[in-house]
């Protein structure tokens, strides 16, 4: 609360790793750029045309799809299955598809990821190995005199996955410029793409125009911030939740109650579903999708809780231990959702014992985007299927194990069964 409140705007600023300045990519970002007017006007425009809450409202049918696209995967998914007499479906993949195709939508108008996908597929791959280089512990980035060097060649790997994703990027750029020529000033999307186009420039005129370079940066980072955290973190509550079958069914009757057997479930049905929202709750506690959150730094000398901080002072703020604090957790490591049943704690940043988002200037700018996301995704996965633990996989025996990286995600994917329930 200390470093949130009072000193806020003293630690704005952020330590970009090494790996993330390959092509620039720190110089036109969001989430690890530098503080100062470029980001400010970026922050802005973000918050004023992608998260603001009539536009996220407004693309709830988006959602709506994606979701049902999703269902649609893991039906298919169990009957080839069924038909080859495997069991078990790696739930992981279909979660990040989902809240790859919601950042898709958003930001491009289109579903990246289907059967029928061309770039998507190489523009998954690409950007899960820029994931896997931006969370590779980098010596250089605790020795920078080293930096020139490289000693592991992360920044190197990374220069070259994520240069395969950035081509990509800026072939939906081309494709949207030409599109805008042949329509003129009719436009057929109103995504963020199109909002971005709007304001760019050669990034000379003010820090309100957007280089070509950039975009294609901006674009990549929607992904990057939008997919891995969203479906980590469903696939921890559905991991914790069969290891606690009573939560499970409490979830379940919940959402039953609430939509009924003979209609479809939508995204408002969740605001009447006070457990299910408690056990996203508690799920981010425990879980939090970045741990560490994304490194601070010191714009200025100062004064912190009684010791001289120097300028460049990279600070971690630790969520992980913060969500399992005993002084501030009866009972810290065991999942009970009903902990937040009437509880007025939420993850919106004013509650520092729970901020898997973060807090103040820099708080995770898509928050509300995700809560709807997680919220609907994992109350749809409930609804639609009963669920049963693969590869010989018992509640006691399920392997919790994490995989250390910027996103924190099961280190074996969840194997589970689902079965369709009759409605």
């Amino acid at each position: 609360m200390e470093l949130f409140k009072g000193h806020d705007f003293v630690f704005a600023d952020r330590k970009c790793p090494h790996a993330l300045t390959a092509l620039g990519y720190d110089q036109g970002s969001l989430a690890v750029g530098r503080y100062g007017d470029y980001w400010r006007a970026l922050r802005r425009l973000c918050s004023a045309e992608l998260f603001v809450n009539k536009r996220v409202n407004d693309a709830a049918h988006l959602r709506q799809k994606c979701v049902d696209s999703m269902i649609m995967y893991i039906e298919e998914e169990m009957a080839v299955k069924q038909a080859t007499k495997e069991q078990g479906i790696d739930l992981s993949h279909f979660l990040f598809l989902l809240a790859f195709n919601v950042v898709g939508n958003m930001v491009l108008s289109r579903d990246l990821l289907d059967p029928k996908s061309k770039d998507g597929p190489e523009f998954y791959d690409a950007m899960n190995l820029v994931m896997e280089w931006a969370g590779k512990p980098n010596v250089a980035d605790f020795m920078p005199w080293l930096k020139w060097l490289d000693p592991q060649g992360i920044k190197a790997s990374m220069a070259k996955d994520m240069g395969r994703a950035m081509k990509i990027a800026e072939g939906f750029v081309k494709e949207r410029l030409e599109e805008r020529k042949l329509r003129g000033e009719m436009r057929t999307t109103n995504d963020f793409l199109d909002t971005l186009l709007d304001y760019e420039g050669d990034g000379k005129e003010g820090p309100h125009k957007i280089s070509s370079q950039n975009i294609n940066i901006i674009i990549l980072e929607m992904f990057f911030a939008g997919s891995e955290t969203t479906s980590s973190t469903i696939e921890w509550a559905m991991a914790e939740l069969l290891r606690q079958p009573e939560s499970m069914k409490k979830a379940k009757d919940e959402i039953d109650q609430v939509v009924g057997l003979n209609r479809k479930l939508e995204e408002n049905d969740t605001e009447n579903m006070p457990f299910l929202q408690a056990v996203v709750k508690e799920t981010l506690r425990l879980h939090p999708p970045v741990p560490l959150l994304l490194p601070r730094n010191a714009l200025k000398e100062t004064k912190f809780m009684g010791f001289d901080i120097p300028k460049d002072t990279q600070v971690f703020v630790n969520a992980w231990s913060i969500g399992r604090d005993p002084d501030a957790w009866e009972d810290p490591l065991a999942f009970k959702p009903k902990r937040f049943m009437g509880s007025k704690i939420d993850c919106k940043g004013q509650n520092f014992e729970l901020i898997p988002f973060g807090s103040g200037r820099r708080i995770c700018i898509g928050l509300s985007l995700a809560d709807r996301v997680l919220h609907l995704g994992l109350a749809t996965l409930l609804y639609h299927f009963d669920w049963e633990l693969g590869d010989g996989s018992t509640p006691k025996t399920l392997d919790m194990k994490e995989r250390v990286g910027i996103i924190q995600r099961k280190l074996h994917p969840l194997k589970v069964i689902p079965k369709k329930r009759s409605m």
